[in-house]
């Protein structure tokens, strides 16, 4: 039987597990609320301004906020299906952060333009949409623009509508050019270079409305507490994750411990490099050890830190494993001790769980650099998102980037200027041995 199972989705593995991901969505939506239910909390989720944090499991209910996820998985899953692209590690990295982030930000209307606006940069360069589909989706990062200028522009709604709309678009034209640059900057350190592109866009953007006398301000909307039958779904959902991959690859332990080896520098993507079984296997034990560290830390499970969860378990597939991120893991813990924040400050709970974005530090330099790595993001995450009133979600992209491009030149310095003296030395004994032989 088992036998039968692998031949049946033998190179289909990662297709069929985003198929039945999105059902499981709509499944948990239907059991948490009526239908009557879903469409207020629907209407609610659309029509509220979105900038971070806004918290679906709050503002809506549970059920709207895992329809709505399972909505943005759909349409993300049409729209590289559409495409005829294999679904591999970079595939898994980007749905699992449009279905994280569809729980505090993003929604099936607000994203739209940006798409669109990605479309029409693939068409003014002659190119096929599969060439920017992860970028236009990855993009959607600054979904809660469109939202947000329609309530902050002073005309008529439909005047603010067609408006937020355009720069949305605009948006979804500049990133894909933006987006190449910034990856250059940080040399791949930062897995979210798109939360860095978009950070710096949205800035540009916060100082333009300045300028005219508008202002974005940040939201806060959280639902605290740990629901034990959510905490219960998380775990049963990554150990079955954890079970297929072994399932269907009865070599996946010695696979995983090869793919461990990588320092997770981007492009990592572990389908190419080792196989979607493997990849599987360490995607589940992601997921198990960032839910593990909430409930150890007592904090809470709310729409943006189930939403930081589900990241981390997509970029699994995409440079993350257990050597690279437990140092940057325990780098913002240890933080919360010399600072005045606490492991369970709101910003701290998902700072701690996405700094999988560093997680190449630590892989390319050590776990001692990882750990400064962590430390240093815990720092500046709390102080990013004021710059751009809360307009891009990925926060901890922008602050990721930030450290990134301030660390591993330091760190490169470091490690050259370390190899010099000690070919210096080995080059002055080579020297006085031949010296002495003489």
């Amino acid at each position: 039987m088992k036998e039968s199972i692998r031949k049946k989705l033998e190179g289909r593995e990662m297709f069929v597990f985003s198929i039945v991901t999105a059902l499981l969505l709509f499944v948990a939506a239907l059991l948490l609320a009526t239908p009557k239910e879903l469409a207020r909390g629907m209407v609610i989720i659309v029509l509220t301004r979105d900038a971070l944090v806004t918290d679906y499991f709050e503002l809506a209910g549970f059920g709207a906020a895992f329809l709505n996820a399972g909505l943005v998985m759909g349409l993300a899953i049409v729209l590289i299906r559409r495409q005829k692209i294999p679904f591999t590690g970079l595939t898994m990295a980007v749905l699992f952060i449009n279905v994280g982030f569809a729980l505090f930000g993003k929604n099936p209307v607000n994203v739209l333009p940006m798409l669109f606006g990605t479309w029409l940069y693939a068409r003014f360069h002659h190119a096929g949409m599969n060439r920017y589909i992860y970028t236009a989706l990855f993009g959607s990062c600054l979904a809660p623009m469109v939202t947000e200028l329609v309530y902050l522009l002073p005309f008529s709604f439909a005047v603010n509508l067609g408006i937020a709309v355009l720069v949305g678009i605009f948006t979804g034209f500049i990133l894909p050019p933006l987006s190449v640059h910034t990856a250059s900057m940080h040399m791949g350190y930062n897995l979210f270079n798109m939360g860095f592109a978009g950070g710096l866009f949205a800035f540009v953007m916060m100082c333009v409305l300045q300028s005219f006398g508008l202002e974005s301000n940040s939201v806060f909307i959280w639902s605290y507490g740990r629901p034990r039958w959510l905490l219960i779904s998380l775990y049963l959902y990554f150990t079955a994750t954890l079970l297929l991959g072994f399932l269907l690859n009865k070599n996946s332990l010695r696979s995983l411990l090869q793919l461990m080896q990588h320092p997770g520098r981007a492009v990592t993507d572990f389908v190419f490099m080792s196989d979607a079984p493997t990849t599987l296997v360490n995607m589940g034990i992601i997921g198990l050890l960032c839910t593990t560290y909430i409930l150890l830390i007592g904090g809470d499970l709310s729409g943006p830190v189930v939403g930081a969860i589900l990241t981390a378990f997509g970029f699994a597939a995409f440079g993350v494993h257990m050597r690279n991120y437990p140092p940057v893991l325990l780098g913002v813990f240890l933080s919360t001790f010399i600072t005045h924040m606490e492991p369970t400050t709101p910003g701290i709970q998902m700072g701690a769980v996405s700094a999988v974005g560093l997680a190449p530090v630590a892989g390319q330099f050590g776990i001692f650099a990882g750990i400064i790595a962590g430390m240093l993001h815990a720092a500046v995450v709390v102080c990013t998102s004021s710059l751009y009133g809360g307009l891009n979600l990925y926060n901890n992209g922008f602050s990721t980037g930030l450290v990134a491009i301030v660390l591993v030149p330091a760190l490169e310095s470091f490690i050259k200027g370390f190899q010099i003296k000690k070919k210096q030395k080995t080059n002055a004994k080579q020297d006085s041995a031949a010296s002495a032989q003489k």
